[in-house]
């Protein structure tokens, strides 16, 4: 499993918003690219993912941006990197879709399994104010 930039910028968005969810004032994906040094074209491909989960609230114009639309307690880490990324599966064999014929003779599908599962539980046990 590989944990793209596409996960880890979604989830640097998102923990942006969030810090300023108290403020709530909206933030501009300049703002954002600047203070982690990123591209703003690419977070702005990154965005149109989030935008679908409705995760935020968007303004256009001078005080326009973005922010987030709950609290942050609300945002699961697993659910964003999900939205960006996809299923986060370990191996091919754990995917729901993958119908491996020797599923049940294999030996070793259980460790696969229980990892992928313990990772996809423990993102979903954080939350943005968690990273707070």
């Amino acid at each position: 499993m590989h944990v793209s930039t596409k996960g880890r910028y979604a989830l640097i968005i998102m923990l942006e918003l969030a810090k300023n969810y108290e403020a709530g004032h909206f933030l501009t994906l300049s703002e954002i690219a600047n203070n982690n040094k990123l591209s703003i074209k690419y977070l702005e491909r990154i965005m149109s993912s989030l935008k679908k989960a409705d995760y935020f609230e968007s303004s256009r114009g001078v005080a326009g941006g973005y922010k987030l639309k709950y609290e942050p307690e609300h945002y699961k880490i697993g659910d964003i990197v999900r939205r960006a990324e996809g299923d986060i599966e370990i191996t091919n064999c754990v995917k729901k879709e993958f119908k491996c014929p020797a599923k049940k003779l294999c030996k070793t599908y259980g460790i696969w399994n229980e990892l992928n599962d313990l990772i996809n539980d423990y993102l979903d046990s954080k939350t943005l104010k968690d990273l707070l």
